[in-house]
């Protein structure tokens, strides 16, 4: 494990650099990352600054909502960009190189990318979820605090989960299909409200197809105190949904045919 850890960490130090070799555009584009997040809750901001409430949320519930979903997913968008950018290595036949390392083909894949300028989402979301947490008017206990931590941790291996399938899609169809945006990128979009706002059939595929409900919406009714028992277990449907898109991942490794070029 420690040889893995220090493996891992001299890949993120190899990958920052590369980064760093264009300060500026890596500032820009980080700036851009926070501008654009910024413009989305401004977006919400706008919404309850005209109707006062959505489905008697107020303001700061939903930010609470809106700053795990753009904390985890900035986490994952960040430590398993090599998934989503995964079908790159399949086209120029790369993957076969990592294949024949003595090192698992997941964690050379999830390593081989840390994109350090999704700071600019993450820092949005703590700002905003800070900013909730003081408006929200409830006692901050260690549950609590525990439950915030733990949805984070369950959310960010549900977004990492996602891009994983996302890779494992790649041994067949060769490219990423666009149809995985709808629920990692149009993901964040739907997980930042709460889910009773939404219709049945919309409730159900994200609660048991994708269950991002889990990772913010029963988390966030706990934290509330509006939930019960299974509301402050629910972000460990993050962690067994990872763990279950880690199987299909092995699954497509050993049908992979290399790219024949």
């Amino acid at each position: 494990m420690g040889d893995a850890i220090r493996l891992y960490v001299r890949y993120v130090a190899t990958s920052v650099r590369a980064q760093m070799q264009y300060r500026a555009s890596f500032v820009m584009m980080t700036a851009g990352q926070f501008l654009i997040t910024v413009i989305e809750i401004l977006g919400i901001w706008a919404l309850f600054d005209r109707f006062g409430s959505l489905r008697a949320w107020r303001l700061a519930e939903v930010a609470l909502l809106y700053g795990i979903i753009h904390v985890a997913f900035a986490i994952a968008e960040a430590v398993a960009r090599g998934f989503d950018v995964f079908d790159r290595m399949i086209r120029t036949g790369e993957f076969d190189r990592v294949l024949l390392r003595p090192r698992s083909a997941a964690f050379q894949v999830g390593a081989s990318e840390l994109h350090v300028m999704r700071v600019g989402r993450l820092a949005q979301g703590l700002i905003v979820l800070i900013w909730a947490a003081a408006s929200l008017g409830v006692t901050w206990t260690l549950p609590r605090l525990a439950v915030l931590a733990f949805a984070i941790f369950g959310g960010a291996c549900l977004f990492s989960g996602l891009f994983v399938i996302q890779a494992t899609m790649s041994f067949w169809t060769v490219q990423s299909l666009e149809v995985m945006n709808t629920v990692t990128y149009g993901g964040t979009e739907a997980g930042q409200y709460p889910l009773d706002i939404y219709r049945p059939w919309f409730r159900q595929f994200f609660t048991f197809v994708v269950p991002l409900a889990c990772i913010a919406y029963f988390p966030g009714l706990a934290i509330l105190g509006r939930g019960g028992a299974l509301h402050w277990l629910a972000p460990a449907v993050g962690v067994v949904f990872l763990l279950a898109t880690l199987q299909l991942w092995r699954f497509g490794v050993r049908h992979y045919r290399s790219t024949g070029s």
